[in-house]
């Protein structure tokens, strides 16, 4: 497991928003006193998602007062965890799936997409701050091979021309629609039924 990147540019203050901070208060309820520990990781996500998609070190304090609880383990769950950024990765946070299911439909030039459009180097921001892209172990969409995952969304069934479009529209501060490049309803085969055609009454 790689060592994270530790911004060395970190804002000095971190508080969530009115809104955020109604979340966090909420998910804390759902344990019992003493257990609030365990709304750790979900704190971390409101944090991610509120700041551009990663979690500064006063962010990580602030998640330790909320949750009463050590400043240590709080960073433990953030370094842990491939899901925490410690250094900025733009608005738009690009994981490209290598495992083997898309590394056979393609995946290579998807990072070679990447690597043109976006940065040379994983982990890299653009030019204009606003993307950069790793490299990631399965997201667990195989059958829609070869698939990236931008932020919180899955584009699926792509290729480099479909990839290249999509990267073209993040530069523009553009968010693409997710999903199926080729419009493929969830995990149904790409070209039509395979199985119990012949059955009668199925």
């Amino acid at each position: 497991m790689s060592i994270k990147k530790i911004s060395k540019v970190q804002p000095e203050f971190f508080e969530f928003t009115s809104e955020n901070l109604n979340k966090a208060e909420r998910e804390i309820k759902k344990y019992p006193s003493g257990k609030q520990a365990s709304a750790v990781m979900a704190l971390l996500y409101l944090v991610q998602d509120q700041n551009d998609n990663w979690i500064p070190l006063s962010a990580i304090k602030y998640v330790s007062k909320l949750l009463n609880m050590p400043y240590i383990k709080v960073y433990e769950v953030v370094t842990f965890y491939s899901m925490f950024n410690l250094s900025p990765v733009g608005k738009y946070f690009i994981q490209v799936c290598t495992t083997t299911p898309c590394m056979i439909r393609g995946a290579k030039k998807i990072v070679d997409a990447c690597k043109k459009h976006i940065s040379n180097k994983p982990n890299e921001l653009s030019e204009n701050k606003l993307c950069s892209w790793t490299e990631v172990e399965c997201l667990g969409a195989c059958v829609n091979a070869p698939m990236l995952q931008i932020n919180k969304d899955y584009f699926e069934d792509i290729n480099e021309k479909s990839a290249e479009n999509i990267l073209q529209k993040l530069l523009k501060d553009e968010f693409p629609k997710p999903g199926s490049s080729i419009n493929r309803s969830s995990n149904a085969p790409e070209s039509g039924r395979k199985t119990l055609i012949n059955i009668k009454n199925a």
